[in-house]
């Protein structure tokens, strides 16, 4: 199926313009209380995994966005490394519409933690490999793993872009 390739601005993350998607984490104080500003986390339905993932460069594009219902996900590189997601919010269809996707650009300094039902396209990056950590249920990827083929439903592939 042919598709047509759409630009996708990146915009820097902030804890406000990520709120509808899940948190920004930043590093806190040793010793700082439990508060509303740390990753509120959704892990009862399964045995939670976390696990370092070695991710190679995929480039920019995407034509498939994905969420979990599931569970909540962390995710954020083991270096310093600064990255790209693609986020559309939770909704109760069977898709995202197109002009809810949105991308931030990551510093590498931080982790997010994305609600559940959020889709989401990444962790994408422009150097060769990137090891991240991700914090989801052992079986995330088997059984609570629903994608939408931006291809298909719509006649796009997405590029991120500065």
């Amino acid at each position: 199926m042919s598709s047509s390739l759409h630009p996708l601005r990146l915009q820097p993350i902030t804890p406000e313009a990520f709120r509808p998607y899940g948190q920004v984490i930043f590093a806190t104080s040793d010793g700082k209380p439990y508060s509303s500003e740390d990753a509120q986390l959704r892990l009862e339905q399964g045995i939670p995994r976390f696990y370092i993932m070695r991710l190679y460069n995929r480039g920019r594009q995407f034509s498939h966005i994905t969420r979990h219902q599931k569970c909540t996900q962390c995710l954020g590189p083991l270096a310093s490394q600064d990255w790209f997601v693609a986020v559309a919010p939770p909704n109760g269809a069977a898709q995202p519409t197109l002009e809810s996707i949105v991308a931030f650009r990551v510093p590498g300094t931080c982790f997010i933690k994305l609600n559940i039902g959020t889709w989401h396209a990444g962790p994408y990056f422009d150097a060769e490999s990137v090891d991240f950590y991700n914090l989801e249920l052992s079986d995330t990827n088997i059984t609570d793993h629903d994608t939408c083929n931006l291809r298909k439903s719509y006649g796009v592939e997405l590029e991120l872009v500065d």
